[in-house]
């Protein structure tokens, strides 16, 4: 079954905690620069929201990569980055409709969440547990429950 990264944006605080152990585990130092998971704020609102890849059904990354570069695994649903045919032109960084695709400057590679093989490190340092690692049915039920309470909360007036 595949699983994906679920984040729950009413819990995350802005920590970037995430950024940070992404980053130790990926590049092996804490450098929120090089992490695959970004964390968008809007400090005046209160308003968190940690990005990453999405592993999209039919990613337009593949789609615009001159060299083929970017391929999709039928077994665990990750898209991927083959770095040694990667010519670093950023058309995968440009043409995701999330913003999840990243890129280092300074070492010529594009960065991109490979949920760390099957064990996100950032769902496990999450103290908030804004960060989930769910099977995809399991979102959309959370979100309808969700939903649902609200709703509830409004026609009848409670919190």
């Amino acid at each position: 079954m595949n699983k994906t990264i679920m984040v729950d944006q009413e819990k995350c605080t802005g920590c970037r905690l995430c950024e940070m152990v992404c980053s130790v585990n990926k590049e092996g130092a804490a450098n929120p620069a090089r992490s695959r998971i970004k964390v968008i704020k809007w400090e005046t609102e209160g308003f968190y929201l940690p990005m990453f890849c999405q592993h999209c059904d039919e990613p337009v990354c593949e789609t615009v990569c001159p060299v083929n570069g970017v391929s999709r695994d039928c077994d665990t649903g990750r898209v991927s980055i083959d770095q040694e045919l990667c010519i670093g032109c950023r058309s995968c960084v440009s043409a995701c409709p999330m913003g999840g695709v990243g890129f280092d400057s300074k070492e010529g590679e594009v960065l991109r969440c490979d949920q760390c093989g099957g064990d996100p490190t950032c769902v496990k340092f999450c103290e908030t547990k804004a960060l989930q690692y769910v099977a995809p049915e399991k979102i959309q039920s959370k979100r309808m429950r969700a939903a649902a309470e609200k709703l509830y909360r409004t026609y009848h007036g409670g919190d």
